[in-house]
């Protein structure tokens, strides 16, 4: 007759991980529960795209023009890059819409199913024959300009490739509390977003859009992309201005100050975007291990 033997330490910690994950689905309400199947699902989608842009702009040496968001699925246009006509056709259509999911490869949706808002910085989607890598006038956002701060004194980018080392990006993402607003990034090329469960302003796949946010709020600079910012230190140049930062439900009496914001006395309005940039860092890394940038 064998030994009777104890639970070995292996057993007993499975056993309570087990038992957390019984009790965490006993007390999360199973609408809680699908918001976070969601979020996660949504920012492993969003990951995917991120890794397709960096992988389109080492193929191609630019980052992908947005897609036209009113066009329908299945219809002439739809989830492509768009870019202009006549004497703009080196150039992006807009420089905001959404992610341009059948360029890329990447899906069409977010676990709400609703479209991805997508900004590029034009000096990094614009064709070489734009040149706009070269300018030396100072960026303002929604112009073609945005660029190297001088002349570049090394290597210039080879065609296909569109931008410098010094280029520079016309995006800024903020994060922010009740009492300030802080800069994350800056002279960044691109952000994309999620517009959340609430989805004010997203695109669908039908080629409509959800209504927009309250105007003057996080939301609705994440997107419209019309807000305007100067982000610290000094001596940055304006740029357009886009919101990450912690959920928050709706209240009323709500503000979101302006960036870069002080103290309002009012709580913070309803916010539930995801927001994912690339900085010029990492994005000009990866063209440098791919030999598109010296």
């Amino acid at each position: 007759m064998s030994p009777s033997r104890g639970f070995t330490l292996a057993e007993m910690a499975i056993a309570v991980v087990i038992l957390a994950l019984l009790l965490f689905g006993a007390m999360v309400p199973l609408s809680a529960q699908l918001e976070i199947r969601n979020v996660a699902e949504t920012r492993r989608t969003m990951d995917s795209i991120r890794d397709a842009i960096i992988g389109f702009a080492q193929a191609n040496g630019r980052l992908p023009c947005p897609a036209n968001g009113a066009i329908a699925s299945g219809a002439t246009g739809a989830g492509t890059e768009q870019f202009g006509t006549g004497p703009n056709i080196n150039i992006c259509a807009a420089p905001i819409g959404v992610v341009p999911w059948v360029t890329l490869g990447t899906p069409e949706v977010d676990a709400w199913q609703r479209r991805f808002t997508y900004r590029v910085s034009p000096a990094f989607a614009d064709l070489a024959a734009a040149s706009t890598w070269a300018t030396t006038a100072p960026p303002s956002p929604g112009s073609q300009n945005q660029a190297c701060p001088t002349v570049p004194s090394g290597p210039m980018p080879s065609p296909p490739t569109t931008f410098a080392l010094c280029s520079l990006g016309d995006i800024a993402v903020f994060t922010r509390t009740v009492s300030t607003s802080v800069a994350q990034g800056s002279a960044l090329p691109v952000v994309f977003i999620s517009h959340g469960k609430n989805g004010f302003g997203a695109w669908q796949s039908t080629g409509t859009r959800l209504p927009l946010p309250a105007t003057g709020t996080d939301e609705a600079a994440n997107a419209n992309g019309n807000t305007t910012a100067l982000p610290a230190p000094s001596g940055s140049y304006l740029q357009q201005a886009f919101y990450s930062r912690n959920p928050t439900p709706a209240v009323a009496g709500c503000v979101d100050p302006t960036p870069p914001g002080t103290s309002s006395g009012s709580p913070l309005c309803e916010f539930d975007d995801i927001v994912v940039t690339i900085s010029s860092t990492a994005l000009i890394a990866r063209m440098v291990a791919a030999g598109r940038l010296p």
